[in-house]
C-alpha cells in the first residue's frame, strides 16, 4: 500500500540537473497527494554519487539526462541505501535497449517529457505500491530478449509453482504478450474462461496488471537461475 492511499502524502524526490524541469515537475504534482522534494543532480562522474546527499522518499524520479553511467551508478546508489523504494526514469525517449538495462537494475517506471502531464499523477503511485509503469509491449520484448526461445522451456519447471496445467497454459500465453481473444483460441476455451485463470494468477502472486506478472515472473528466474 503506498503511502498516500493510507491518508498521507506520497514523498516523491526528483534528482536532474535542470531547475526547469524541476518546475514543471511541481505543476503537475497536486500539493495534497504528493510530497515533494528536489535535488540537483550535481555529480559528473560516478565516485562523486557516493558522497552525494539524497534526501528519503518512497518514490525516486531521475531525469536521464546526464551520462548513462552516471544514472545507473545513481540508481545503483539509491536502491542500495533505500531498497524499499521506487525508482522512475524521465528521458525524452526511451529506447529498448535503455529500457532493458533500467529495468535490470531495478527500475519500476519509465516516462517521457511528453507523456508527464497525462501520466504523473497515475504513474507515481502505482510504481509506489510496487507496480510498474512500463508499456506492456516492452515489457514483452524485455522477457523475450533475455529468455529467449531455448531458455524458456528450461524456466517453465522453476516458474511454475503451485499453478495448475491450465494456469501455467495461461501464463505461457501471458509471456507471449497474447490477449484473453487469442488466449482462448490458442488453448480452446472460451474469454470467460481465460478471464478467469489470468485472475487466479494475478491474485496468487498478489499483483494487479499482466505487466506485472511478466516482469515478477521475469525477475524470480534472474534470481534463481
Amino acid at each position: 500500500m503506498s503511502e498516500n492511499s493510507r491518508g498521507h502524502r506520497l514523498k516523491v524526490c526528483l534528482l536532474s540537473p535542470h531547475p526547469l524541469v524541476r518546475s514543471e515537475f511541481e505543476r503537475l504534482l497536486p500539493e495534497k497527494q504528493f510530497q515533494f522534494t528536489f535535488k540537483v543532480l550535481s555529480a559528473t562522474a560516478p565516485a562523486d554519487i557516493e558522497s552525494m546527499a539524497i534526501p528519503r522518499a518512497a518514490v525516486y524520479v531521475v531525469d536521464a539526462q546526464s551520462s548513462q553511467q552516471l544514472i545507473h551508478a545513481l540508481i545503483e546508489n539509491i536502491l542500495d541505501r533505500n531498497p524499499k523504494s521506487r525508482v522512475l526514469v524521465l528521458a525524452a525517449k526511451h529506447s529498448d535497449s535503455g529500457t532493458f538495462d533500467f529495468l535490470r537494475l531495478g527500475v519500476k517506471g519509465l516516462l517521457t517529457y511528453s507523456q508527464a502531464e497525462e501520466q504523473w499523477p497515475r504513474a507515481l503511485p502505482l510504481v509506489a505500491s510496487g507496480g510498474y509503469w512500463v508499456p506492456r509491449a516492452v515489457l514483452s520484448r524485455f522477457v523475450e530478449s533475455i529468455l529467449g526461445t531455448r531458455k524458456t522451456a528450461a524456466v517453465k519447471g522453476k516458474l511454475a509453482g503451485n499453478l495448475s496445467r491450465r494456469e501455467q497454459e495461461v501464463m505461457d500465453s501471458l509471456m507471449l504478450n497474447l490477449s484473453n481473444k487469442e488466449i482462448a483460441s490458442k488453448l480452446n476455451i472460451s474469454e470467460r474462461t481465460v478471464k478467469f485463470h489470468v485472475s487466479n494468477l494475478l491474485s496468487k502472486h498478489g499483483v494487479r496488471r499482466r505487466a506485472d506478472l511478466i516482469v515478477m515472473h521475469f525477475q524470480e528466474h534472474l534470481v534463481t537461475a
